[in-house]
């Protein structure tokens, strides 16, 4: 008895022609023990629980008949599915056409095969035989972060889960959300983990989503709670969206035996997906604004009023931005959490005449770089920066700041009208 084992024919063929030798070698892509990469996310139509029950003349030859007709089977599905009418085509032309057999379970006799196969057949020659767009309109891309809640502790990408490896399994072929899964590694687990889905900072969130090349965060949750060691298992899974972790649906599975939580995991995988689905239909899996840059619109309003800080260089400001409109300066700052990073970037951004300020290199722990766009010379800033309680070193277009340990907290800045602050 097998459960979800994905294989990518070698051409069935070739396949039986091995078979005849006896020597049948199958590629099977996905590895267990790995549970690192995403089961398929080639975007290809899959029909799911074909079932079939045939004879042959040795196992591998029952094997390879039942394949075949999986095939035939799970095409008429499709077909019907997307308005082709169900016509058969030949197996030559549907071997063209699978790249993949997943074995939902099977049982092999000495001449028979009995199993439930899932067939995925490639989106772009199944679509243009069928007359149906290869790609359909989906999500913007979806940072997932599966977070596991069991014994009292809460895990995302920290260890290896089961939860994360029912996400990694599940194929997003059908669905119109744009799953981005990361793999673990790397930096995963410093970054997505249950603190990070709790904080509700924008710019810290755009660092991370940028990371990954994401606009948005879903955050899909089950809570296991066992009855007894090898016992039943209730899941509670709620599905999560935003930065501020919104609940989009909430539901509870039951399994009498302990062993049979991936089937647990799997299925709250296809229900939540579902939910995300219908999310997204209704409009409720809308964007956040504050997750994306957005360019400030030039505008003639003067950079300094009568109440801002009066500084050297701003003296006929109009003449000053029209000569270096636009200076683009490399900010480099200590950041030793993420809590500093907003903080620097809202303090620079507070300074007139600062148009953005963008953190381009993240070093938690360490020194970042900001990117920033100021209306004036970068003297000018070199002068605010000091003014408002900050050291800064260098010149020109590169400064590096740091927080005056000096200065007292809250302190009123200097200005013309008050010298001494």
């Amino acid at each position: 008895m097998s459960n979800h084992r994905f294989f990518r024919p070698l051409g069935l063929a070739v396949v039986l022609g091995m078979a005849a030798t006896g020597g049948l070698v199958i590629a099977q892509v996905d590895n267990p023990s790995q549970g690192v990469a995403s089961a398929d996310g080639s975007g290809s139509y899959e029909v799911s629980g074909v079932a079939v029950d045939v004879t042959g003349k040795s196992a591998d030859q029952a094997r390879y008949a039942g394949w075949r007709l999986a095939q035939r089977k799970g095409w008429q599905i499709l077909s019907r599915r997307l308005g082709g009418g169900g016509a058969l085509l030949s197996d030559g032309t549907l071997d063209s056409m699978v790249s993949g057999i997943v074995v939902e379970n099977e049982q092999i006799g000495p001449n028979r095969y009995v199993a439930k196969l899932g067939v995925l057949f490639s989106r772009a020659r199944a679509g243009s035989i069928l007359g149906v767009a290869a790609e359909a309109t989906r999500s913007q891309p979806m940072l997932t972060i599966p977070i596991e809640i069991s014994g009292g502790a809460a895990v995302g990408f920290e260890q290896k889960t089961a939860w994360q490896e029912a996400w990694l399994r599940y194929r997003t072929g059908n669905s119109l959300i744009d799953y981005i899964r990361p793999t673990g590694t790397g930096t995963d687990p410093l970054l997505l983990n249950l603190g990070q889905t709790e904080r509700r900072g924008r710019g810290w969130w755009r660092v991370v989503l940028d990371q990954y090349g994401a606009t948005d965060v879903l955050i899909p949750t089950v809570l296991l709670r066992r009855e007894w060691p090898g016992g039943p298992i209730v899941g509670t899974f709620e599905a999560r969206h935003g930065p501020d972790n919104r609940l989009i649906a909430q539901f509870t599975l039951r399994v009498d035996n302990g062993d049979a939580l991936p089937v647990l995991l799997d299925a709250g995988v296809k229900r939540i997906d579902d939910a995300y689905q219908s999310a997204l239909r209704n409009g409720a899996l809308m964007g956040d604004s504050g997750l994306s840059y957005v360019a400030p619109v030039a505008t003639p309003t003067p950079l300094a009023t009568p109440t801002d800080l009066a500084l050297p260089g701003l003296d006929g400001a109009a003449g000053a931005v029209g000569a270096t409109a636009g200076t683009v300066i490399t900010v480099q700052a200590d950041t030793p959490s993420a809590a500093s990073v907003t903080a620097t970037e809202s303090a620079l951004q507070g300074v007139p005449g600062v148009r953005s300020a963008i953190t381009t290199s993240l070093a938690l722990g360490g020194v970042s770089v900001l990117r920033v766009q100021f209306d004036a010379d970068p003297a000018v800033l070199h002068a605010a920066l000091e003014a408002r309680g900050w050291t800064v070193v260098g010149s020109g277009t590169t400064l590096r700041i740091r927080r005056n340990a000096t200065a007292t907290p809250g302190a009123p800045a200097a200005s013309a009208d008050n010298p001494a602050g």
